[in-house]
């Protein structure tokens, strides 16, 4: 091998390599939150929702990322709010209530939907 041969191919895989080492990084998992409200609104939700996640070790921003979506009480906006999730292709949806759960439902039968809806003792 001479010398021009070892410096193109040095040359060529100095160029491949950091195209190879980023192309076989994992994707960052997104998890879509659906509320019939506001962000403002949700505040102690997402939170509670971003504690839970730090206890099994995932930090939104860091390993993990969340994707908010609100109606802003206006329910009507609630299945393109749900499509524009299944659109981004998220790994599982959070929904808050049964109104946005029944959106989600409608717009996906293969994302996974997490729901925590319910009320006081005797709401039922």
């Amino acid at each position: 091998m001479t010398r021009r041969e070892f410096i193109s191919l040095l040359g060529g895989a100095a160029v491949a390599w950091p195209l190879s080492a980023r192309a076989e990084q994992p994707a960052i998992p997104v998890i879509g939150f659906l509320s019939p409200g506001s962000l403002e609104a949700d505040t102690n939700r997402m939170n509670a929702v971003r504690r839970g996640l730090a206890e099994i070790g995932y930090v939104e921003g860091q390993n993990v990322a969340i994707e908010y979506r609100g109606a802003q009480y206006q329910y009507g906006h609630l299945p393109a709010l749900a499509a524009d999730l299944v659109s981004r292709q998220v790994s599982v949806i959070i929904v808050v209530s049964i109104t946005p759960t029944l959106a989600v439902k409608a717009a996906t039968n293969t994302i996974p939907i997490v729901f925590a809806v319910g009320g006081g003792p005797g709401s039922v």
